[in-house]
Formats: C-alpha cells, structure tokens, sequence
C-alpha cells in the first residue's frame, strides 16, 4: 500500500474510517481527505433524519471525493481518504479520477458498528442507518485492488499490517 498514490479506506457507518485513514495518511505523509465533509447539506440533513442516500445522491459526493485526490495526486502528493465506498459502482466511480487507488476495506460485523454509531457525540449519522449500510454494502471482488481487514482491531495494528 505505501506505493500506491491514493487509498480510500472504506466500509459501513461505524468500521473505523476516519481514524484509520488519519493514522495512515499521518504514516504515509500523505494529504487526508474527510469524505464526510464533503457531502453537501441535503444529504447530510437526509441522514440526519434517518433516511438512507440513494445512489443518484452520492454521485456528486463520491465526485468531490474523486476531484481531491485526484488533485492531490496531481501535486505529487499521496492522498488518503476516508469514503464508504459501499458499492463497486462507486468504487469504480473513484477510480476514474485515480485509476491506483487501493481500497482498504475495514470489514467490521452489524453489532460493532451499530454500537460505535450509537455511542458518536456530534455526527450526523444515527445508528438506525447502519442495517441500510450493510444492505448497501457490496465488498470488494478478488478482481479488486483492495485489501480487507479486521475493523475490531486496534488502529495500530491495522496500520502495521497494511504498511508493513
């Protein structure tokens, strides 16, 4: 993973992301990327409200996402991003912006998520979403740069493992 350009560590609501990729992009002098802060205020009010995003409303999200590491990558920095991914679709979708992105895919059960979800002050995102999460949730396909992990981990061990 250190030679890739671009990471984007995925999953559901709960898994560890952003943590995970700060530790990461911290280790790789990298620039990180918060997807969160860049779904727009409709969907984050959507959420808020429990209701699950469509796909048509994470396009322009997982774009803005796209646009950054790609600029990122363009100024001869590694980016790290911190993005769902919950799809192929939209897997595939980011990597049209960076065709070497390597998805770290931070695989965690139903209970631990919704625990973690339930137990975040200040997010947007409740804990009635997390079964939406995983019926979304497609995992990456053996055909697919990415690497799966134990999310129950500690984030320094799963930094160890994926940077070696």
């Amino acid at each position: 993973m250190r030679s890739a350009p671009a990471i984007v560590v995925m999953g559901v609501a709960g898994c560890g992301k952003t943590v995970v990729g700060e530790a990461l992009a911290k280790e790789l002098s990298a620039v990180f990327i918060e997807g969160d802060r860049l779904h727009p205020p409709e969907n984050v009010a959507r959420m808020a409200r429990g209701e699950p995003l469509t796909d048509a409303l994470r396009e322009g999200w997982l774009d803005a996402i796209g646009e950054r590491i790609a600029a990122s990558v363009a100024d001869g920095q590694k980016a790290v991003a911190a993005c769902s991914a919950l799809k192929r679709s939209y897997r595939d979708r980011l990597r049209g912006f960076c065709p070497g992105i390597v998805f770290l895919y931070l695989k965690i059960d139903r209970e631990t998520a919704w625990r973690r979800v339930a137990g975040r002050k200040g997010h947007f995102m409740p804990a009635s979403l997390v079964d939406s999460q995983f019926a979304t949730l497609e995992e990456p396909g053996p055909d697919e740069l990415a690497v799966t992990v134990d999310a129950a981990r500690t984030v320094a061990a799963i930094a160890k493992e994926v940077l070696g």
